[in-house]
């Protein structure tokens, strides 16, 4: 690995086909200066990232890919979506997004191995099909970074050239719960066994069920990410020890970045580890509990798009969803408010007009109640629905929608 200036690493890029393919540290790891220099030395490039906040350069010869839609990316100009569920991800750059270069943001290396911090998900794979390519690999190396173990770990002679910066992560300090999340936090967290295996996310609803479950034992965390609710679970002693705490990336405060640098306890796997159905199967009682932007009768969840409009992706959803319902006393949830306060419509639809994201939940949960989805018959499902988690004002309305359909 050799440490270069930005003027050196400009050079570098200059050897890099055209447009070239580069895949980039995502979700709120960018590597914000790495991305800089390959604005100003490139013409053109395709920047393949998961989740990308606003900030990605929106010029003419930019085209922003990826599998995962973030906040910065659902308007951006040069948006390529490319459908695929994120344990399937990896194996696509050795097949349609091959990669000519990765950009990755680490940790100063211990023992001969930087490390890649919070952000590990499909980087593992993207270095070693770019190397197997002879492309390549660029470390933008911040003394801010968390160090992390697992398939953090990368060793210092994967990487060609390094980039020297000391700059603050993006943080995010958990705001309380509003009155609906909470109540859903509660009613799924009512769910939750002592022993459980979670998967959550971020969000409000998410961090309400972290902490309606704090008095849970020996609980055991497998997921794909996750948030200071870890931290007060671990500080009220509901965690199992003797388990480590998996997961791809890690977003939250500077106390959660502090907590998870050196910290053995933490596993930071890849994604076709940590989201592959069958390992996520064999974990004790797997409890996953993820949201939708609308859920039909047929209990069919869109979570991905609005208007037609690519809003999100597949993500991890249905990796969980699957793997959950094989695991020994699993389950897995769909989690979200009966309506949504923005667009002022029902959340609870006769039947999605959208692709459908996941089907074949355990339950649906609202701040009104639980839908028992899985083992009942279509007509069951349909009167939980609409009874149990739709919103008072369009019951009436969905009982005739669902005569239609024939499932009243």
């Amino acid at each position: 690995m050799q440490t270069v200036s930005v003027e050196e690493l400009s050079s570098r890029l200059q050897s890099l086909p055209p447009n070239p393919r580069i895949v980039c540290s995502g979700n709120m790891a960018i590597p914000w200066e790495g991305v800089s220099v390959v604005d100003q030395a490139l013409p053109s490039y395709v920047l393949n990232a998961l989740n990308a906040p606003p900030g990605l350069p929106e010029r003419d010869g930019v085209t922003v890919e990826t599998c995962f839609v973030g906040a910065g990316m659902r308007r951006h100009p040069g948006l390529r979506y490319v459908p695929s569920r994120l344990s399937l991800v990896p194996l696509l750059f050795t097949r349609t997004l091959l990669p000519d270069a990765v950009l990755i943001h680490c940790a100063p290396p211990r023992d001969g191995q930087l490390s890649l911090g919070v952000e590990v998900n499909v980087l593992p794979a993207a270095i070693e099909a770019c190397r197997a390519r002879g492309g390549l690999v660029i470390a933008v190396v911040n003394e801010r970074m968390p160090y992390t173990f697992g398939d953090a770990q990368v060793p210092v002679d994967h990487v060609d050239v390094a980039l020297e910066i000391d700059t603050p992560l993006a943080a995010h300090t958990p705001g309380t719960p509003d009155d609906e999340s909470a109540a859903i936090g509660e009613r799924v967290a009512s769910m939750v066994l002592d022993g459980a295996t979670m998967q959550l996310g971020i969000g409000a609803v998410p961090d309400a069920t972290l902490k309606a479950i704090i008095g849970r034992k020996e609980l055991r965390v497998w997921t794909e990410m996750f948030s200071d609710g870890v931290l007060a679970l671990d500080a009220a002693g509901a965690l199992d020890r003797d388990h480590p705490l998996v997961t791809s990336f890690v977003f939250g405060s500077q106390e959660l970045y502090d907590w998870v640098d050196g910290n053995p306890w933490v596993r930071m796997l890849r994604t076709e580890k940590t989201n592959d159905p069958g390992l996520i199967a064999q974990q004790r009682r797997m409890t996953s509990v993820n949201t939708a932007l609308e859920v039909d009768l047929f209990g069919q969840a869109n979570a991905s798009r609005i208007n037609a409009r690519i809003h999100s992706g597949f993500g991890g959803q249905t990796d969980f969803i699957v793997g959950a319902l094989h695991s020994p006393g699993g389950q897995s949830f769909i989690a979200l408010r009966s309506w949504h306060p923005k667009a002022d419509v029902s959340t609870i639809v006769p039947l999605v007009d959208e692709p459908v994201t996941s089907f074949q939940q355990s339950a649906i949960v609202t701040e009104n109640g639980v839908a028992r989805l899985w083992g009942h018959d279509e007509r069951e499902q349909c009167r939980d629905l609409i009874e149990e988690c739709a919103h008072p004002r369009v019951r009436d309305e969905l009982w005739e929608e669902a005569a239609e359909l024939g499932l009243a």
